[in-house]
C-alpha cells in the first residue's frame, strides 16, 4: 500500500515550502523544518523537533523529540553569514540534542558520517567533525572544532575543549574534561579527586538547624577529616566524643556504605 505524505505528515507540524523532503519522511507533531533543510529517504522526526537550514540529512536517520538541529553557531564571531550542517545516514539523535552549523572561520561546515548515535542533551558545536559509528552518552559536550574519528566514544557529561581530536576507537570516560587530543584505541579518563570541603553551614542553617548542632556536625567532620585517624577509628572517636542525633546519623550512613566514602 503506498501512503501519501498527508498521512505521514501531522498537520501541526510547520515545513517550509524551501525545504525538500523524501515521499516517505515521517514528520509528528509541533515539528518545524526551516528554509534550505533536505531530508533523505527514510527519515522521521518524532515530535517538536526544530530542523534549521541550510542543513543537509541523509536517510533513515531519527531524530526524537525536542532535538534541535542546524541551529546557527554558538559563537559571538558568528555574525549570521551562511554556513552548514551535513549529515549523513543511519543517524539516531535522542531527546533534546543540538547540532549547530558552522561559522566562517572554522571551515564554514559541521559534518556528522553515519551510524552516529546521540543520547540525551548531547550538544555538538560549531565546526565539529565527526566520523562514522560516533557516540555521545547523555549530556555529553563537543566545543567548536573538535574532531571525531571512526567509532570515538565520549561519556556522559564528558567535554571536549575546542580544537582538540578524539583519535579512531578512543574512548573517553564520563564527567572527563578533555584539553588535549586523545589517542586512537585508547581508553582516557580525567582522575577524579572528590573531596568534602567541610559541613554544609549556610545550607543547614537554611533549614532551622540551630547552633549547637551545627558545632557538633563540624565536630564529627573534624574528626573524620582532620584527625590522623582512619575511618574506622574516626567513627569510635564521634561515638565517644559528639553526643547529637545527627552524629548518629553520620556513623550509620558510614557504616551501611559499601563503597566506602568521601572525606
Amino acid at each position: 500500500m503506498v501512503v501519501s505524505s498527508s498521512e505521514i505528515r501531522h498537520p501541526s507540524a510547520v515545513i517550509s515550502s524551501q525545504a525538500q523532503l523524501a515521499d516517505d519522511v515521517v514528520v509528528g507533531p509541533y515539528c518545524t523544518i526551516g528554509d534550505d533543510v533536505r531530508i533523505g529517504s527514510g527519515c522521521c522526526l518524532e515530535s517538536h523537533v526544530v530542523l534549521e537550514g541550510p542543513t543537509t540529512i541523509g536517510s533513515n536517520n531519527r531524530f526524537f523529540p525536542f532535538c534541535s538541529i542546524g541551529t546557527q553557531a554558538q559563537d559571538l564571531k558568528f555574525e549570521g553569514e551562511e554556513t552548514l550542517l551535513e549529515i549523513g545516514s543511519h543517524n539516531e539523535f535522542r531527546e533534546y540534542v543540538n547540532v549547530n552549523r558552522g561559522t566562517s572561520g572554522g571551515g564554514g561546515k559541521t559534518c556528522i558520517g553515519d551510524h552516529c548515535y546521540f543520547m540525551v542533551n548531547a550538544h555538538v558545536a560549531h565546526d565539529c567533525i565527526l566520523g562514522d559509528y560516533v557516540m555521545l552518552a547523555n549530556a555529553a559536550t563537543l566545543s567548536g572544532h573538535v574532531m571525531i574519528d571512526d567509532y570515538g566514544t565520549i561519556g556522559a557529561f564528558a567535554a571536549v575543549h575546542q580544537f582538540c581530536r578524539v583519535g579512531t576507537h578512543g574512548w573517553v570516560g564520563g564527567f572527563s574534561v578533555v584539553t588535549k587530543d586523545v589517542l586512537p584505541y585508547s581508553k582516557t579518563v580525567m582522575p577524579r579527586h572528590t573531596k568534602v570541603y567541610g559541613v554544609n553551614t549556610k545550607g543547614l542553617q537554611r533549614r532551622g538547624f540551630t547552633h549547637d548542632q551545627i558545632v557538633a556536625i563540624e565536630t564529627a567532620f573534624r574528626l573524620l577529616q582532620r584527625s590522623k585517624l582512619n575511618t574506622s577509628q574516626a567513627v569510635d572517636a564521634i561515638r565517644q566524643e559528639v553526643e547529637c542525633p545527627e552524629a548518629q546519623i553520620i556513623i550509620e550512613f558510614i557504616e551501611k556504605s559499601a563503597r566506602g566514602v568521601h572525606k
